[in-house]
């Protein structure tokens, strides 16, 4: 029994460095984090980017294994650190702000990880190209941002994730 979990956590191991591997090659391949660095101006911290990425993947992925580590709301509200009443109040707050700012920074890098895979394939402008569409590209890419969001909250708002359909 204990050969069975020394194997299991040892393949365990060795797909999620596999998976993790594959994340970091496609963000490499694509340019994405010295691009970043390149349009803030700050390209000599462009290696601080990169470990900024690895470490907050190894965190996600420390978070996703072990659960119980990452239960801050649950310590908050179990030992009552703001009053009686309060605690809820203010927990309640701030996690809406952390799941709001969590989204919007998830959101845009996604976004921009989408926007650097089709340029480095240049499919906007072979499409475009193709089409005939010569002026106007950056409203068009902007009305296809916009309709994302519109989904997005749509998506959110009628809470599809929960039961599946509209």
């Amino acid at each position: 029994m204990f050969l069975k979990h020394i194997f299991l956590g040892v393949i365990g191991l060795s797909f999620g460095v596999f998976a993790a591997g594959g994340v970091f090659t496609v963000l490499i391949s694509v340019g994405l984090i010295p691009r970043f660095a390149g349009k803030m101006h700050v390209s000599s911290k462009v290696f601080l980017f990169e470990e900024a990425v690895v470490y907050g993947t190894l965190l996600g992925d420390f978070f996703s294994v072990f659960e119980r580590s990452g239960r801050l709301g649950e310590f908050i509200l179990n030992h009552d650190l703001f009053g009686k009443g309060g605690t809820e109040a203010v927990w309640h707050v701030t996690g809406t702000v952390i799941i709001v700012a969590f989204g919007l920074f998830a959101g845009i890098f996604v976004g921009c990880l989408a926007l650097a895979i089709a340029e480095m394939l240049n499919t906007i402008p072979i499409f475009s190209r193709r089409i005939g569409f010569r002026h106007g590209l950056g409203i068009a890419v902007l009305a296809m941002a916009l309709g994302k969001a519109a989904g997005s909250l749509l998506y959110f708002a009628k809470a599809v994730y929960l039961y599946g359909g509209m």
